[in-house]
């Protein structure tokens, strides 16, 4: 308790002296094709940060071509255009041009920086990453070998199997969101250009596109850019709705047998989404009960107290069509029980009994004077508009959202444990080899 005390007390001071979130000035560019960006100028460096997202993700992949999205963000700066993958990858790097990719399970993402002298090339190369895509076969495979390697890689670790197997559990396992973001054996096989082209076609458009960008430029310059790089995409996307997830919300314990010294715990429950009333308020209990820093209480009582895990933690995993809670912790196979039974009891003694005022007034100091970390770079100020962008936040929270922490009461912060923390709806998965539980492999 005294580690989160002192960085608490640390952040306050923080806090005062800074005043990076309340002094941006962020501007609302539409441009004539009508593409929406908020814009944070800064002239004193000579650089420019970009990011976007398009709507659609991994969960509007086919259910037999998975892991499309990302194979589509690792090929978009693999040749453009009239370039070949090795003429772009030249052009990017002579220019120091940074510029990259990601999907997400509703958003597909993308981020530009660049010096000022080289913007207009900057931008050039990403309207052609993006209007005119080569996907030659060539950079297909070699990224296609890449990814299978990968992912036989990531299929025999236990944090991948348990956090898999647990989200199928939670949403069912028919749901999008219970398929392998970074696909399969056999759909990364059958993946081919034409599939990487309709996909591209049905993200790259104008609808729910945003973009945030800070640095070196001004709104009358972007406003062009805007236009060169996104101006021609169609208005309209044809994506499929992604159907609302049945979380489920009954106790269980599965485990899934592997021989290793030391089993991984996957736990959670139905949550909140991110639109919910209450969200706010949940946002600072998990930072008490679950955040993974040394004096939040599942630290406290899992590591500090009884040397059980390294670390554990449990927070908030907010999806379009689900609301969940998520957390982690790691121990040896002989105290995997033990384990369980003290993340159980937590979540019932918090549920029943709250934080203390210390406690809430020390995550309230934290997560206020924390925040402006988030905005000492252009890259970051750009990631943390668009984030609030795709959130749906409003302009100005950036400039709100810390008198929102500061409101939350610690009345409020007891009612949504209660409401939230419900010990008896507890779903554990479970990889390893645990003594002390019954094995129920998979």
């Amino acid at each position: 308790m005294k580690i989160i005390t002192l960085l608490a007390s640390l952040f306050a001071i923080v806090a005062v002296f800074s005043t990076t979130a309340r002094a941006i000035e962020i501007q609302e560019v539409k441009s004539d094709s009508g593409v929406t960006a908020w814009l944070v100028e800064d002239r004193s460096i000579p650089l420019i940060a970009m990011k976007f997202s398009f709507n659609g993700g991994a969960a509007t992949d086919p259910a037999d071509k998975t892991g499309l999205s990302e194979f589509l963000s690792g090929m978009l700066d693999e040749g453009a255009g009239d370039m070949t993958s090795a003429q772009f990858q030249a052009e990017l790097n002579d220019n120091s041009i940074r510029m990259g990719f990601s999907a997400s399970q509703h958003r597909f993402d993308g981020s530009l920086q660049t010096l000022t002298i080289n913007r207009d090339k900057a931008f050039e190369l990403l309207a052609k990453a993006i209007t005119s895509p080569r996907f030659e076969e060539g950079p297909m495979e070699r990224l296609r070998r890449q990814f299978l390697v990968s992912l036989k890689r990531d299929l025999e670790q236990p944090n991948t199997i348990a956090t898999r197997a647990w989200l199928k559990t939670m949403v069912g396992k028919d749901h999008p969101y219970a398929r392998p973001r970074s696909g399969t054996q056999e759909s990364l096989k059958v993946i081919t250009a034409e599939d990487l082209r309709a996909k591209a076609k049905s993200i790259f458009t104008r609808d729910q596109l945003f973009v945030a960008v800070t640095g070196d430029i001004d709104a009358k310059t972007l406003k062009t850019m805007l236009d060169k790089v996104f101006g021609g995409l169609p208005e309209k996307s044809d994506l499929p709705e992604i159907a609302e997830a049945k979380v489920f919300e009954q106790p269980k314990t599965q485990v899934i047998d592997r021989d290793i010294p030391q089993s991984v715990i996957r736990f959670g429950m139905k949550g909140i989404k991110r639109k919910d009333k209450d969200f706010v308020t949940a946002y600072v209990l998990f930072n008490i009960f679950g955040s993974g820093q040394f004096g939040s209480r599942l630290m406290e009582e899992i590591r500090e107290k009884r040397g059980l895990s390294y670390s554990a933690y449990a927070t908030l995993y907010p999806l379009r069509r689900a609301g969940l809670i998520f957390g982690s912790a790691a121990t040896v196979n002989a105290r995997v029980g033990e384990t369980v039974k003290v993340i159980t009891d937590e979540f019932k003694r918090m549920a029943d009994e709250g934080p203390t005022q210390t406690e809430l007034d020390n995550a309230i100091s934290y997560l206020t004077g924390a925040y402006a970390l988030r905005f000492d770079t252009n890259s970051k100020i750009a990631g943390q508009l668009l984030s609030n962008m795709k959130m749906e936040l409003g302009i100005d929270y950036v400039t709100k959202r810390n008198d929102l922490i500061r409101a939350v009461t610690l009345s409020e912060v007891k009612r949504v444990a209660k409401k939230l923390l419900r010990a008896d709806q507890l779903v554990f998965t479970i990889v390893g080899k645990p003594q002390d539980l019954a094995a129920k492999s998979n």
